[in-house]
């Protein structure tokens, strides 16, 4: 007699996905943050409270989360000479999203600029407006110029 549940045991998500998904609950919880003004850790507290924790990586939610929320003003002032109008003007979602890419692209020289825009303009996909994807890329693929001005020009140099 079936049970209507497989014998194969659960998938293990990968270390990619789990990233993933640590940017997605922190971009929630920076979202949070902006519109509720709840101190940073009783939001990271909330969120590392969550009975799913071993379907994100944790530690990388912590990391990017604290780095956004305690580098908030050099992250925005990295991030004005970027954007067409003031930051306060900014949709929340999209404001969030640029300020943890620009917290990646500043200090996680070990992941790829190209892997940050991308995360980001996905993250802008499923959650910002309808244009959002774009101006996040137009956003961070100007500061990716400034911050890792050696890994973009080696990407964009023709290889003889």
């Amino acid at each position: 007699m079936s049970t209507g549940q497989s014998d194969k045991p659960a998938r293990k998500a990968s270390p990619v996905e789990l990233r993933r998904r640590a940017r997605r609950y922190g971009l929630q919880a920076l979202y949070q943050w902006h519109m509720a003004h709840t101190a940073p850790y009783e939001i990271e507290a909330q969120f590392l409270s969550n009975d799913e924790l071993d379907r994100f990586d944790q530690v990388y939610f912590s990391e990017l989360f604290r780095g956004v929320a305690d580098d908030v003003q050099p992250l925005d002032a990295l991030l004005e000479p970027c954007v067409d109008r003031p930051l306060k003007e900014l949709d929340p979602i999209e404001y969030a999203i640029c300020r943890m890419g620009a917290w990646e692209l500043k200090h996680r020289l070990d992941i790829p600029y190209r892997v940050v825009i991308n995360e980001a303009v996905e993250l802008a996909k499923a959650f910002g407006g309808t244009d959002g994807h774009k101006f996040v890329n137009r956003v961070l693929d100007r500061l990716s110029g400034t911050l890792r001005k050696a890994e973009v020009d080696a990407r964009r140099t023709p290889r003889k």
